[in-house]
């Protein structure tokens, strides 16, 4: 069995060219403006809205919270963020854990960068957590999300029809996920 504490210890995962760093307050101003770019929101299918005190106590929070990891994306070439990464519902007994993404908006979408946070979050979770599935949800709109999954080992296991309610239309979720066992081309 997982620990129920597995992400006690967080570290910094470094890439080609991103850097996950533990997500502290350090990065408030950037995460207020993620929170309310406009396609961030629709992709991640977020209604809430957050006010900067209820930000300031999540980010504050972060540290403490054992059972979950939860990174800032940076580039490593100017230090800016370039969203979330976060590992959380972690079900020890049987050793899973759920992912999620969300990037900063258009600004960094199309360039890899989803790619590489992906990689190096499931690159981490199988060699040093000891967990054995990772799940996530995906709208069914999202093309460019699921090609980022697929491409990091992600299967489609199901679909949950209607679950979104966007703009008065009515979008499914893609149900995914990878395992340990999985044979993914170039996971290290």
């Amino acid at each position: 069995m997982i620990p129920p504490d597995v992400f006690r210890d967080q570290p910094v995962l470094t890439g080609a060219r991103v850097r996950l760093v533990p997500l502290t307050v350090a990065v408030l101003e950037e995460y207020l403006a993620f929170l309310h770019e406009p396609e961030g929101r629709r992709l991640t299918g977020t209604h809430a809205t957050f006010t900067r005190d209820q930000v300031v106590g999540y980010l504050d929070s972060r540290a403490e919270q054992v059972d979950r990891a939860d990174w800032a994306a940076l580039r490593i070439s100017d230090g800016a963020f370039l969203g979330e990464a976060v590992v959380n519902d972690l079900d020890p007994e049987n050793e899973s854990a759920s992912y999620r993404i969300a990037l900063a908006g258009p600004s960094v979408f199309g360039q890899g960068f989803g790619t590489e946070v992906t990689r190096l979050v499931v690159d981490h979770v199988f060699a040093a957590t000891g967990l054995h599935r990772l799940g996530l949800e995906v709208f069914a709109f999202n093309a460019r999300a699921r090609r980022v999954y697929e491409k990091c080992g992600f299967q489609v296991e199901g679909r949950l029809r209607d679950a979104l309610l966007w703009d008065g239309e009515r979008h499914d979720v893609l149900v995914m996920s990878v395992l340990r066992t999985d044979v993914v081309p170039g996971r290290g």
